[in-house]
């Protein structure tokens, strides 16, 4: 199979499974796990695809990784379209999936998707949709850009030479873990824009939408801060691996 269709289907099929993983979690359990819980899913989802698709497409399964990616060096521009398009297919694929199982639930409760794990800022009128505690617009920005930073960082990490063989997928999955548990209770955390796509579409308002430009827009910068302080820290260092 053709190198760019294979990265564009694993990227497809790794968004579709976090989506699944974490967004079902907070979806079908949020109320039962709560935040740790959530966070928790969303961690071992990436954790869980890394070890599977790692080595087809680096499992990236965010826009905002591939850019980051791209900034320091790791992956060929070329690349990134097939990247990108994968992970909102597979995104949008994961979202479909999770309405279409609330759709045909016999369950009275579950006859509406409500916020169906989107993220906000503020409160919308009338829906009370949003933030989950209720942070206003700046507040999301910087949690956004700083959170996705530390995950660009990190992952851009584990490519160099020294990085312990074989950890990389835990210490992804760690570090997605624990930016969760910050930053739900700001803006239900997305520092991926293929999640946040994935999933705005199919909520009860449309108030999710129009605020869907943030959380595609602020992780971006986000991913451009953090491969800019990577670089600024290895730029001494040639002893890298590159990825895809």
């Amino acid at each position: 199979m053709d190198e760019k269709l294979k990265i564009g289907v694993a990227e497809a099929f790794g968004t579709m499974f976090l989506v699944v993983g974490g967004c079902g979690t907070a979806i079908f359990a949020g109320d039962i796990v709560q935040v740790a819980g959530v966070a928790a899913a969303f961690g071992l989802s990436l954790l869980v695809m890394a070890y599977t698709i790692g080595h087809i497409s680096g499992c990236h399964i965010n826009p905002a990784v591939t850019l980051g990616m791209v900034l320091a060096g790791k992956v060929k521009p070329a690349l990134a379209p097939f990247y990108v398009i994968g992970q909102i297919v597979g995104g949008l694929a994961g979202g479909l999936l999770l309405w279409i199982t609330i759709k045909v639930s016999d369950n009275p409760l579950l006859e509406k998707a409500g916020q169906f794990a989107s993220n906000g800022y503020g409160k919308a009128e009338g829906t009370g949709y949003g933030s989950p505690k209720g942070f206003g617009l700046g507040s999301v920005i910087i949690i956004e850009v700083l959170m996705t930073a530390l995950l660009i960082y990190v992952v851009l990490g584990t490519t160099h030479k020294k990085f312990p063989a074989g950890f990389g997928g835990i210490t992804a999955g760690f570090t997605l873990y624990l930016i969760h548990l910050i930053s739900i209770p700001v803006s239900n955390t997305s520092v991926n824009p293929a999640r946040s796509i994935a999933v705005a579409f199919f909520a009860d308002d449309n108030s999710t939408v129009t605020q869907l430009w943030a959380f595609i827009v602020f992780p971006l910068v986000g991913a451009v801060v953090g491969s800019v302080l990577w670089t600024i820290t290895h730029k001494d260092e040639s002893d890298v691996v590159a990825t895809a």
